[in-house]
C-alpha cells in the first residue's frame, strides 16, 4: 500500500431513526491516526449521519490526497458512485422525478471529493473490521456527547 494513501472508515447512525444521531470517522495515514466525531441532538437520520461522517473526515484533510474510503453505507457507496450524476443531471430530481433526498449533503460530498482522488470501498458492518467497529464507537460517542451538550444548553 502506497504511503500518500488516507485510509478512512466512517459510520453513522441515529437512536431512533429518525431521532438524535452521530457519525464517526478514522483517519490513516502512514504512522498518524485521527479520530473524528460528532452529533445532532435533534431530529434526523442514519441516511444523513452517514452522509455527514465522510465529509468531515474528507473536509479536515489539508491537501489534496488519494483516499481509499470504507463505508457500510451502500447508500452512501452507491449514491456517490453511481447516482449522483445522475440526479444532478436531471436538476437534483429522481428517476421518479422527486427531489433527492438530503441534496445539501450529497451536494457537499461532491464537493468535498472533487479536492482528492477518492475510492470507495463498502465493508459490512459489525463483521470485526476494527476501524468500522471504532468508527462505528465514535458514532455513538457524537450521538452522546451531542444529547449530553443540549441537554446543558438548556
Amino acid at each position: 500500500m502506497s504511503a500518500d494513501v488516507v485510509i478512512i472508515h466512517t459510520d453513522g447512525g441515529c437512536r431512533p431513526n429518525p431521532g438524535p444521531g452521530g457519525w464517526g470517522a478514522v483517519l490513516r495515514h502512514r504512522d498518524s491516526v485521527r479520530e473524528m466525531c460528532g452529533g445532532e441532538a435533534g431530529a434526523t437520520s442514519n441516511n444523513r449521519m452517514e452522509l455527514t461522517a465522510p465529509i468531515m473526515a474528507l473536509e479536515a484533510l489539508t491537501r489534496p490526497v488519494v483516499v481509499h474510503l470504507h463505508t457500510d453505507s451502500t447508500y452512501v457507496r452507491n449514491g456517490i458512485t453511481k447516482w449522483v450524476l445522475g440526479w444532478e443531471r436531471n436538476g437534483w430530481l429522481t428517476a421518479a422525478k422527486q427531489p433527492v433526498k438530503n441534496v445539501d449533503l450529497w451536494q457537499r460530498l461532491q464537493k468535498a471529493c472533487a479536492r482528492h482522488r477518492v475510492e470507495w470501498f463498502w465493508v459490512k458492518g459489525h463483521s470485526g473490521i476494527a476501524d468500522n467497529e471504532l468508527a462505528d464507537q465514535l458514532a455513538t460517542r457524537g450521538l452522546q456527547e451531542a444529547i449530553a451538550a443540549s441537554a446543558a444548553a438548556v
